[in-house]
């Protein structure tokens, strides 16, 4: 697959913090790619060398098979976690300001605009100054700004901050949009319900370095326990080799729960059969960790 991003052994030092330590990422285009870590891992360091705010100490970075420069700001829309919208100015002015500095014409501008403020329902904002608006109507201003351009990668720093889950909902279904129409998307944020709900690829960054990365299902297939929650009525004994009954509790009159874990090799199957032959089962699933589970699980494995 081919990529939108390479970042080649980036480090970034200020004074005596080192905020990236060699780290290295592949983003394809056309995902929606989750770029997560604690507060201070490094993530807004990586952010700020991709969009040419700051520039790495050593490595370097490709955009569509070319070093990062000038040219490819306009390729690219970001939405920072701290708005950055002018208060006293209006919206529209504002906006048409922001896109022709994306090397939009006025007439060009006007077009897309239209278009977003009739999807928005927002055609009355157009007069009001930024200051006038909420939080939330303040944030859908900043995304169309972010997107207007048609950029081929979007960065979203935390898009979620402060919106009701309505407009949450519609940035969200936006977003799944962008990425149908080619846009490659890296997606910031401390939310992993999130994370599990759009994102295709991770890269997870703690104390300055890349600890884990890759596509989403791979990365879950790794961190598979080899579990499964069972609900049943009946007794449930001995189930043989390979499969070790690691707690049951009762969760009704007639019914309860346990949890089983088999070994790798043996074939999900083969504990179906042997609990048919002891128990009535109700329920029967495979315990997959949550994309929060394995957050937690490979922070707290690289604290010193």
């Amino acid at each position: 697959m081919n990529n939108i991003l390479e970042v080649h052994n980036v480090v970034k030092r200020y004074s005596q913090h080192t905020a990236l330590n060699n780290v290295s990422l592949n983003i394809p285009k056309g995902v929606i790619f989750g770029l997560l870590g604690p507060n201070g891992a490094g993530k807004t360091s990586l952010i700020r060398i991709i969009n040419q705010i700051t520039g790495p100490d050593e490595g370097y970075v490709m955009f569509d098979g070319k070093k990062l420069n000038q040219q490819h700001i306009k390729e690219i829309g970001y939405l920072p976690e701290e708005r950055g919208l002018y208060k006293k100015m209006k919206v529209g002015e504002q906006l048409l300001y922001l896109a022709q500095l994306k090397g939009l014409s006025e007439k060009e501008a006007l077009e897309k605009l239209k278009a977003w403020f009739i999807k928005f329902d927002i055609k009355t904002w157009w007069t009001k100054n930024v200051e006038d608006l909420s939080k939330g109507m303040q944030q859908k201003i900043q995304f169309v700004a972010t997107v207007l351009h048609e950029p081929q990668l979007i960065i979203l720093d935390e898009p979620f901050s402060g919106f009701d889950p309505i407009n949450a909902d519609l940035i969200k279904n936006e977003i799944l949009e962008l990425k149908e129409k080619g846009s490659t998307i890296i997606f910031s944020t401390h939310r992993m319900e999130s994370v599990e709900e759009l994102c295709d690829h991770i890269a997870l960054i703690n104390k300055s370095e890349k600890v884990l990365d890759g596509a989403k299902s791979e990365i879950k297939e790794r961190f598979k326990t080899h579990t499964y929650n069972v609900e049943y009525a009946g007794n449930l004994g001995e189930i043989g080799n390979g499969f070790e009954i690691v707690k049951t509790e009762k969760i009704e009159d007639n019914f309860s729960a346990a949890t089983i874990k088999i070994q790798p090799d043996i074939p999900v199957n083969q504990l179906v059969r042997l609990l048919i032959d002891q128990v009535e089962l109700r329920s029967f699933g495979e315990n997959i960790p949550s994309m929060n589970d394995i957050f937690k699980m490979v922070v707290n494995e690289t604290i010193d």
